[in-house]
C-alpha cells in the first residue's frame, strides 16, 4: 500500500526544567497526515540551528559531524520506507519508526495476546461483557494453552506467525479427540480463538487469516421441550424429599417464565412488581445479553413464588427462590425425570425451550411477544425455539377443518333455500 503523502523534519525541542540555549534534536515523520516523533539523541544550540533546512549552522568540525549524522538518519528513514514497500507492508509513520528503532520484527506471542485480550474483557465486565462470556474465553484460553503443549510438547508460548491452516486443523482434531468435545462445542471454542487471530490480522501482525479456508459451520441441533402432558405430570408429581420438590418447583417456574438458570438464580423479590395492567410482572435484566425482559407472571409461577415466601434462604437474602448450583440442579433433574417417566435428558435449559414452545407459541402467543419476554435482541434467535409440536399442528388443522365444514354447511343451506343443487 503506497502512502498518499510523506514528510520528514528535524526540529529542536527544549528539555524539561531547562532554560538554556541547548535543545534536543527530534525527527518528525508524517505519513498521510499522521505523525510520529523520534529522538535523535543529539543536541544543538538554538542559535546555531536553521529551522528552514533542519540542520545546524556553521563550519566547525562538530557541526559538520552533526549534519552528516542527520543526513545518514534521513537516508535510513527512506530505507525503512522502501523496506515496508518491498515487504508489501503498509507504509505508516509508526511502521517507519518501528523499523528504525528495531521494534518492527518484535515477536508477538499467541498466549500473550490471548491473555491480554481476556484481561481487558475482565476490566469491561458489566460494561461490555457479561461474566459468563468472560468465563467462556477463560476456558478457551485454557484449551489453547493445553493444545499447544500437546502439539509442541512444550510449555513455551509461540510466535503468532506460526499460526496457519494446519494449526487450526490440528486444534479442531485435538478438541474432538483429546477434549472429547462435540462438533458444535468445538466450533464455539474455535470461534473464540478466531477472535484473537483476527485481532492479529487487523493489526497486520499476521499477513493472512489462517481460518480463511477452514469451515466452521454448526450442525443443526433439534431443540427439546416438554410436551403439555409431561409438564402437567411434572407439576402434579409428589416427592418425598424437599430437595427434589424444590428443584422441580424452580424448574417449573422457569417453564412459565422463560428465565435461564442464571436469571432465576439472581432473581430478587424486588424484581417482582406491578405492571401497567395492575398485575404482577417480572422485570429482569438478562445476564447474557444485558437486555430488559418484562414477563407477566402466570398463575403457576405466582403460586411457586408464594410457596417460598417464608423460606429462610429467601427471607434472609431477598432472593425469590432457593436456587442451587446449576450442576446440582441438573443432577437432581435427571432423578426427577426418572420419577416422572420423562425420557429426554432433563436439563434446566429445557425449561426455557418449554416456555417458548409448549407454554407460549403452541398456545397462540405471537412470536414477537415471545421474543420480547425471552429478552432476545433479534427475532431470529426466537425462531430457533419456535418448534411447533405435533398436537399444535393437529389443533390448527382441526380448526381449519371446522371452518371448511362451516362454509360447506352454509353453502348447502343456501342451496336448499334457492332450490339449486351443489353436486
Amino acid at each position: 500500500m503506497v502512502e498518499k503523502s510523506f514528510g520528514l523534519l528535524f526540529f529542536l525541542k527544549q528539555p524539561k526544567n531547562s532554560s538554556g540555549d541547548v535543545r534536543f534534536i527530534y525527527l518528525k515523520i508524517t505519513v498521510d497526515g499522521k505523525a510520529k516523533e523520534l529522538s535523535t539523541k543529539r543536541k544543538c544550540e538554538s542559535s546555531k540551528w536553521s529551522s528552514h533546512s533542519g540542520r545546524a549552522i556553521g563550519n566547525k568540525e562538530s557541526i559538520k559531524e552533526l549534519n552528516t549524522f542527520l543526513d545518514a538518519l534521513e537516508h535510513q528513514v527512506y530505507q525503512a520506507k522502501r523496506f515496508l514497500i518491498e515487504s508489501n507492508k503498509q507504509v505508516s509513520a509508526q511502521g517507519i519508526k518501528d523499523v528504525l528503532t528495531g521494534n518492527y520484527d518484535k515477536k508477538r506471542m499467541i498466549l500473550e495476546i490471548f491473555r491480554h485480550h481476556n484481561d481487558q474483557m475482565k476490566e469491561l465486565e458489566g460494561i461490555d461483557y457479561a461474566r459468563g462470556t468472560i468465563g467462556r474465553y477463560e476456558i478457551s484460553y485454557g484449551h489453547t494453552k493445553a493444545f499447544m503443549k500437546w502439539l509442541y510438547s512444550s510449555d513455551e508460548d509461540k510466535d503468532i506467525r506460526e499460526l496457519d491452516h494446519e494449526f487450526i486443523t490440528q486444534y479442531s482434531f485435538w478438541l474432538k479427540t483429546v477434549r472429547k468435545c462435540n462438533h458444535n462445542s468445538t466450533v464455539k471454542y474455535l470461534a473464540n480463538f478466531k477472535k484473537i487471530v483476527l485481532i492479529c490480522v487487523k493489526n497486520r501482525w499476521l499477513p493472512a487469516d489462517p481460518f480463511s479456508n477452514f469451515k466452521m459451520t454448526k450442525k443443526k441441533v433439534e431443540r427439546t421441550a416438554l410436551s403439555e402432558s409431561e409438564l402437567r405430570r411434572l407439576e402434579l408429581k409428589e416427592f418425598e424429599t424437599e430437595r427434589l420438590d424444590a428443584v422441580r418447583d424452580i424448574f417449573v417456574f422457569s417453564c412459565y417464565t422463560g428465565l435461564a438458570y442464571v436469571d432465576v438464580q439472581k432473581l430478587k423479590r424486588s424484581d417482582i412488581r406491578y405492571g401497567e395492567d395492575k398485575k404482577f410482572w417480572l422485570f429482569v435484566v438478562r445476564q447474557k445479553t444485558s437486555t430488559l425482559s418484562r414477563i407477566p407472571l402466570l398463575v403457576p409461577a405466582q403460586k411457586i413464588l408464594m410457596k417460598y415466601r417464608d423460606d429462610p434462604k429467601c427471607s434472609n437474602t431477598g432472593m425469590a427462590l432457593p436456587v442451587l448450583t446449576n450442576q446440582r440442579m441438573n443432577s437432581y433433574l435427571k432423578e426427577i425425570a426418572g420419577c416422572c417417566g420423562i425420557k429426554c435428558e432433563l436439563t434446566f435449559h429445557i425449561a426455557r425451550h418449554t416456555f417458548a414452545t409448549t407454554v407460549t407459541l403452541n398456545n397462540g402467543v405471537p412470536i414477537e411477544s415471545v421474543s420480547k419476554m425471552l429478552g432476545h435482541t433479534d427475532i431470529k434467535q426466537t425462531q430457533h425455539y419456535a418448534k411447533m409440536q405435533d398436537y399444535k399442528v393437529s389443533k390448527d388443522m382441526l380448526l381449519l377443518e371446522e371452518n371448511l365444514l362451516d362454509k360447506l354447511n352454509k353453502e348447502i343451506e343456501e342451496g336448499a333455500e334457492t332450490g339449486s343443487a351443489i353436486f
